[in-house]
This record gives structure tokens, C-alpha cells and sequence, in this order.
């Protein structure tokens, strides 16, 4: 069941969290220079490791719940705990956001803030499409 559509939102959740997050900007410094994931954890001794292994954790329950087709209702709840990481996740990312002096470091918020938000949407719809999946085996095996 690989070729199913919640397996293409799986995907991309994971590309988004453990590609795009390390590789897209998170904001642009006042200088104008591009800041990233990783040069945040330098800055900010306080943002310390918590995002972007929360990123990382996020991809390897993307990855995990891709094969868990066979078992359907794991896949679903594996599924949620991603979506709980990516609201604690998002949490981080806006706290950091509105603990930011005005206009000091950061003048533009970069794509990589809404990242988490975009995570969760294809989370949403995968579990959605395999809660259609699972009604679907259950009545089909009514028929039986």
C-alpha cells in the first residue's frame, strides 16, 4: 500500500522537516544576511538543540509511519504524536519570534517559521486519508 496518497503527504512532510528546515531561511538579520537553522543554534545558546532535533524526530516519525500501512491505527496515532511535535515545534519557533528585541537582529521572518504549520497540514491530511482507507477495508469486510 506505498503507492496510497497519505504516503505521497509522508513524504513530503519529511522532506519539509528534514531537507527544507536545514536548507530554507528561518529569518534575515538586520545586516541583510540570510539566517538558518544552524546559524541560530550559534547565536542563541538558549535555542540550543531542541529545534532542530525536534525537526529531525519529526522526519524519522514521517519515515517510521510510512511503513506502517499494514497496521492502520498505529500509523494514525504515530501521525498525531507528529503533529503534537510540530505544535511544540511551532511553539518554540513563535516564542523565539516574540522574545525578539524590535528590529535589532532580525528585520524578515523567513519561510522557515511557517514550516511546522505546513508539516501538520499534510500530517492532517494523511491521517485523513488513512482514516478513509481504514472505512473503506472495514466495509468491504461487512461484504464478507
Amino acid at each position: 500500500m506505498l503507492q496510497r496518497i497519505q504516503t505521497v503527504y509522508l513524504i513530503a512532510a519529511a522532506l519539509i522537516s528534514g531537507v527544507l528546515a536545514f536548507v530554507l531561511p528561518f529569518w534575515k538579520g538586520a545586516d541583510g544576511e540570510m539566517i538558518y537553522l544552524v546559524n541560530l543554534m550559534e547565536i542563541e545558546a538558549r535555542f540550543d538543540l531542541a529545534v532542530p532535533v525536534l525537526f529531525i524526530v519529526s522526519t524519522i516519525l514521517s519515515v517510521v509511519s510510512i511503513f506502517l500501512f499494514k497496521k492502520r491505527s498505529r500509523q494514525i496515532s504515530s501521525n498525531r504524536v507528529n503533529i503534537v511535535i510540530n505544535f511544540l515545534l511551532l511553539g518554540i519557533i513563535v516564542y523565539r519570534l516574540l522574545k525578539l528585541p524590535g528590529e535589532m537582529n532580525i528585520s524578515e521572518k523567513g519561510i522557515g517559521v511557517f514550516m511546522p504549520l505546513l508539516i501538520i497540514v499534510l500530517l492532517a491530511l494523511a491521517n485523513k486519508a488513512i482514516i478513509k482507507d481504514e472505512k473503506l477495508v472495514k466495509s468491504v469486510d461487512r461484504l464478507r
